[in-house]
């Protein structure tokens, strides 16, 4: 199975609008922490995530996050 790229250790803090986002789950995105497409021809595929009102979030750049796309603290433990 492929382990995804590390982008960072580190979330992304940040305020995020009322949308519809795609989470990079592969690590590959020139785009962090969202999905440029660098996934094609491997296993992974982008995590959709609806954001309905305003709010500020920790999106996860490790991609060991079992609460994708929100950081959940394993960065911590790599």
């Amino acid at each position: 199975m492929e382990k995804p790229v590390i982008a960072s250790k580190k979330p992304t803090v940040t305020v995020v609008e009322p949308g519809i986002y795609y989470w990079c789950s592969c690590g590959k995105s020139q785009n962090q922490p969202y999905c440029d497409g660098s996934h094609k021809g491997t296993s992974f595929t982008p995590v959709k995530f609806e954001i309905t009102e305003q709010r500020r979030a920790a999106l996860c750049n490790c991609k060991y996050t079992e609460n994708g796309p929100f950081c959940d603290g394993k960065h911590t433990k790599l």
